[in-house]
């Protein structure tokens, strides 16, 4: 027996002859030994030969197309038991050379990601060949609006071993306003140019088809608010300023006309006193007079009387919060001692992107948990004033779990957040 050179996926024959050199009629059993066991049959598996003559059978093999069947020489052998004398066994060999095959399998998740700027995704794949091969990750985009990079670029795979690459993909310039806007892509894994000159084309996996959805800066809805804040305002310089300025113009023009009209009725009823009436009558006259001006004095200390209020002022406080990946920070602003703070307004940047979560407290009482990577700006807004008390503080917690890429496209080393808190100021009136 010699070597036989067979192709996954297909299947090859060999002979062997056996014969019976002994003086009685024989049977013999034919087994095959080895690795090549599993995939390799005789045939006929029993011959009964009598003595001085031969058959010959026929080996079959058929290795499956399997990364488990691995390329190179594998040595088969063939077990000859005779049935009468089992201590005269042979094992007769050959060498199978299994012949190599290339196959990829690759996988692109998910298959569509949103994103102001750009998104992550996986490439996964296999190597389904029962040979070692370089593979080397691909992207391309029919334009030039995305920018594309695989981290690693290539990997070496075993048979049958599987990795995986991450794909970040980013586009060239913001969309400020508008609608979204997708990108369709396209990514791959191929074998390095020079790997196997035996590599069939059918082995190439298909390009992985992925789309980027960026969505606009501004969204729809805060441009309908500022043109709908900018029409309010127009509305109040064109109708209501003017009509309040007239009423506060109308209500003035009235006050000054009582108080004309109180003046003269004083000023005649001093005349008469003055003219020419006896003394009697003057000093009579001045009399009244005197207890007008005197009433007129009481009524207006009785007006500067009463009780104060709180002075109350609008107050705005800022918290900026920075830790590094994995850690957890806080950031407080505490309401001074004599003081309570009415808060009405929460707004929270995350202008990084940044990964984690943040939890917003007044004083012991927690108002919000949220995720980072949900939100670049966020805003809460109380009709009813949420009061903390003196010396109480309003706390921005931070949990880092992965910096953010600004603007500049450069990833940022810490998180970083932002907590605006506005609302009334008022002192404590005791």
């Amino acid at each position: 027996m010699a070597t036989v050179t067979v192709s996954p996926g297909a299947g090859a024959t060999s002979t062997l002859t056996v014969r019976n050199d002994g003086d009685i009629v024989e049977a013999y059993t034919l087994e095959v030994v080895g690795d090549c066991a599993a995939w390799t049959t005789v045939e006929p598996a029993r011959v009964s030969l009598y003595p001085g003559t031969s058959e010959t059978v026929t080996v079959r093999l058929a290795p499956p197309r399997s990364h488990e069947v691995r390329a190179g020489e594998v040595p088969l052998g063939v077990r000859v038991l005779p049935a009468e004398h089992p201590e005269s066994v042979a094992v007769p060999e050959l060498t199978v050379v299994v012949e190599p095959f290339h196959e990829l399998r690759a996988k692109l998740e998910p298959g569509r990601r949103r994103g102001w700027l750009g998104a992550r995704f996986r490439t996964s794949v296999q190597n389904l060949g029962n040979t070692p091969v370089d593979v080397v990750f691909t992207a391309k985009q029919a334009g030039e609006e995305l920018r594309l990079a695989f981290t690693p670029e290539s990997r070496s795979l075993k048979p049958g071993e599987s990795a995986d690459t991450g794909l970040r993909v980013r586009a060239r310039k913001l969309i400020w306003f508008g609608a979204p806007v997708t990108w369709p892509f396209e990514a791959g894994a191929v074998e390095r140019e020079g790997a196997a000159a035996e590599s069939e084309q059918p082995g190439r996996p298909e390009p992985l088809p992925g789309e980027f959805a960026q969505l606009p800066l501004l969204p729809k809805w805060l441009l309908i608010l500022l043109a709908a804040l900018l029409a309010l305002l127009v509305a109040w310089f064109a109708l209501v300023r003017p009509a309040v300025r007239s009423t506060a113009k109308e209500a003035g023009a009235k006050a000054a006309q009582e108080e004309n009209r109180e003046r003269p009725q004083g000023g005649s009823a001093a005349g008469g006193s003055t003219g020419g009436a006896p003394d009697g009558e003057q000093s009579q006259g001045a009399g009244p007079g005197t207890e007008g001006t005197g009433g007129a004095a009481t009524g207006g200390s009785g007006s500067t009387g009463g009780t104060g209020t709180a002075n109350s002022q609008q107050s705005s406080e800022t918290i900026d919060v920075q830790t590094g990946a994995g850690a957890k920070k806080d950031g407080t602003y505490q309401v001074p001692e004599g003081k309570v703070f009415g808060v009405t307004d929460i707004v929270v940047a995350n202008f990084q992107g940044d990964e984690g979560v943040l939890t917003i407290s007044f004083g012991e009482r927690k108002i919000t948990t949220i995720a980072l990577e949900t939100f670049r700006n966020q805003d809460y807004h109380w009709v009813t004033p949420i009061r903390i008390p003196e010396n109480a503080a309003v706390t921005a917690s931070v949990t880092c779990s992965k910096p953010g890429t600004p603007a500049t496209g450069t990833q940022a080393s810490e998180c970083h957040q932002v907590l605006n808190v506005s609302g009334v100021l008022s002192d404590i009136v005791p």
